[in-house]
């Protein structure tokens, strides 16, 4: 073992090749007949994934809330939600009451039930949810698609969950702490997109917006432009934190579970008759720039990401 530190997507990479390909999308796609079936899975542990804030029926929205959001960013119908808890030795029957219900009414909530699952003794609260949807065939989205000249958007707005990680490390009070502990995805929204037939392609930004857009780039080979002033930075965060610090809130931060997409630029109407959005740039040839007042200067990789130390 070298002690070499890997990212989470490089080492997704590496898993690719060995595996013969897999595609980097939020859900696999299956053929079911007339319709794709979609699924994701995602797994969530104690100390890399809640902040201690957090209480279990948060811990269960949560882990309901990130599988769900990857079948908003498909434009699919939740299906089910299967969930596999390895319960820690301190777990007393009020803290499983709690994280189950978290689980039952965030799959309510949206329209959709814990479908099954499985339970076992673990050293460290480890929670894998598996969430299944279904899409039209030529619905479905994907996150290659994007073209130059296709208008980059998202849903909703950006910076809140950072934000409320920011405003509890600082003791602050701050409604952000409800965005980042209680996230909601984007299910009506995806499935509206895909009706509207003007998105080319999509994903979630729950790794933050910079991070979003190097993925939609490398799967769809294109570059893009965010116009910095045209981003919809959370209400009251700049006052808050700063201007400089909400706008890289915005762009870097994880949790804001919103949608990034790309809409050709003739059915933007038909996209805003889907959903509320917001224009922030445009699909370029390459590079990934942040254009303010008229220069552009390169946006870096940053993001939430698991790091997996001890790889050769």
């Amino acid at each position: 073992m070298s002690g070499n530190v890997l990212g989470e997507r490089e080492l997704i990479r590496r898993i690719s090749e060995i595996l013969g390909g897999v595609e980097n999308d939020d859900c696999a796609v299956i053929d079911a007949g007339e319709r794709y079936l979609v699924a994701t899975t995602d797994m969530l542990h104690r100390k890399t994934d809640f902040p201690d804030i957090m209480n279990p029926w948060q811990m269960g929205w949560m882990a309901v809330a990130v599988n769900l959001s990857d079948i908003a960013a498909m434009g699919a119908e939740p299906a089910g939600v299967l969930i596999a808890a390895g319960l820690p030795p301190e777990a007393d029957l009020y803290f499983i009451d709690e994280l189950f219900s978290g689980f039952g009414d965030c799959a309510a909530y949206y329209g959709t039930r814990i479908i099954g699952g499985d339970t076992d003794a673990h050293q460290e609260l480890t929670i894998t949810g598996t969430a299944l949807g279904f899409v039209e065939k030529d619905l479905v989205l994907r996150r290659r698609g994007a073209r130059a000249g296709d208008l980059l958007c998202t849903t909703g707005a950006l910076g809140g969950a950072g934000g409320g990680l920011w405003a509890w490390q600082n003791e602050v009070e701050s409604e952000f702490i409800t965005r980042l502990l209680e996230p909601e995805p984007r299910l009506k929204e995806g499935q509206a997109l895909a009706k509207s037939r003007a998105v080319t392609a999509m994903m979630d930004n729950s790794d933050g917006l910079a991070l979003s857009l190097f993925d939609l780039a490398e799967v769809s080979r294109v570059g893009f432009v965010v116009r910095e002033e045209a981003l919809p930075v959370a209400d009251c965060l700049a006052k808050m934190v700063g201007q400089e610090k909400a706008l890289e809130m915005a762009m870097s931060a994880g949790g804001d579970f919103e949608l990034v997409f790309t809409v050709r630029p003739g059915e933007l109407e038909a996209a805003r008759r889907a959903c509320r959005l917001t224009v922030i740039g445009e699909v370029v040839e390459e590079g990934i720039w942040m254009e303010r007042g008229g220069e552009r200067r390169r946006v870096e990789a940053k993001g939430y990401e698991h790091r997996i130390g001890g790889v050769d």
